[in-house]
């Protein structure tokens, strides 16, 4: 008689009937669950760490200086940062060239708490979905654009004085630091 009873069981696939009866028991309910995720987005936490970008400050300028520390501390060696002198301010330094290539970036956050100036940032881009690999390698203009649309409110330039811009001139102009031959 037990065989009869496993039989029947294999026969009408009682476990799934089980299931679907669940599912039905649930299903007219009609409190919902799932998140319709096109339609509606999801709430990300303020430590998400998405699309990693630059900032700029409140008149327009770039903040990052160029000093390759984000390059330095990232795993996967996904940046790669060419460092140029500012025009206006020759002791100053830029990022001429910026490219993040985040087919490899694991979202760990170490170049943006390795940057001594708070350039870069995570934003809560999480859609990069694309049919064409190469539009995943991000440009510091890409990476710029995307950091005014999530990060609107810039800080405040600080104030180069003009005594040590003065000085630098000074310095410049007599050739320092001087060295003479046989003395280093």
């Amino acid at each position: 008689m037990a065989s009869n009873k496993s039989l029947l069981k294999t026969v009408f696939f009682s476990e799934i009937l089980q299931g679907l009866r669940l599912t039905i028991k649930h299903l007219f309910k009609g409190k919902v669950i799932t998140q319709q995720y096109p339609h509606t987005k999801p709430n990300l936490p303020d430590g998400w760490r998405g699309a990693i970008v630059h900032l700029r400050y409140d008149d327009g300028t770039e903040k990052c200086v160029g000093c390759a520390l984000c390059e330095a501390a990232c795993p996967s060696h996904c940046i790669t940062v060419i460092s140029a002198e500012r025009p206006d301010l020759p002791q100053k330094r830029i990022a001429e060239t910026y490219i993040l290539d985040m087919t490899k970036c694991v979202f760990c956050g170490f170049c943006v708490q390795a940057c001594p100036v708070t350039a870069l940032a995570a934003s809560k881009e999480y859609e990069l979905a694309t049919t064409d690999k190469r539009k995943l390698v991000m440009t510091k203009d890409t990476m710029l654009t995307l950091g005014d649309k999530y990060f609107p409110v810039r800080e405040k330039r600080p104030v180069y004085s003009d005594a040590k811009i003065n000085l630098y001139e000074k310095l410049k102009a007599q050739n320092f630091p001087h060295v003479k031959k046989g003395e280093a």
